[in-house]
């Protein structure tokens, strides 16, 4: 819903210095946005999965749609990229990953969100914050912006990293 030009604009104006594009079972939008920005891109996909979604970030390319969780990882992997899991335990969406198969892909999980901006209840953030603490998974706040207000309600402070995916762990 917005155009990479007002993307980059927003994050420049709300301060964010570095930013992940999480498109839809696509790259091809943080890709054009890399291409124009001043600030850092991660190229990153939230992927629907038969069993949820699964956002891969550091990609170089697309992950295909419709396979399983274990698939989706490891092919995320394969590119060296991180394996984030986005809003795992929100009651209201029909995306989230199951359980079983969130069981199944742990030991390959880097980030997990702990604070989506988009749940509706705290309690599905906590439940996330609490299986981050529990599997020593790193925990991360995100926006979920879908248009150009929702960017930067929600940010992690980092420090300055080398670009590359490890170099942010």
């Amino acid at each position: 819903l917005t155009s990479p030009a007002r993307l980059i604009d927003r994050c420049v104006a709300t301060g964010i210095e570095c930013v992940a594009i999480t498109d839809h079972n696509t790259i091809s939008g943080a890709l054009q946005i890399r291409d124009m920005a001043q600030i850092p891109v991660i190229i990153g996909e939230e992927i629907g999965t038969r069993d949820g979604e699964i956002i891969g970030l550091f990609l170089k390319e697309v992950i295909p749609r419709d396979l399983s969780a274990v698939d989706t990882v490891k092919l995320i992997k394969d590119q060296g990229g991180l394996v984030s899991i986005p809003h795992p335990f929100d009651h209201f969406r029909r995306s989230v990953i199951n359980p079983d198969a969130l069981d199944s892909i742990t030991p390959y999980i880097d980030i997990i969100e702990v604070f989506n901006a988009r749940n509706t209840l705290d309690s599905d953030n906590e439940r996330a914050y609490q299986m981050s603490v529990r599997e020593g998974i790193i925990g991360s706040a995100v926006t979920d912006s879908h248009t150009l207000i929702e960017i930067g309600r929600s940010y992690v402070d980092i420090d300055d990293f080398d670009g590359t995916p490890y170099g942010l762990m």
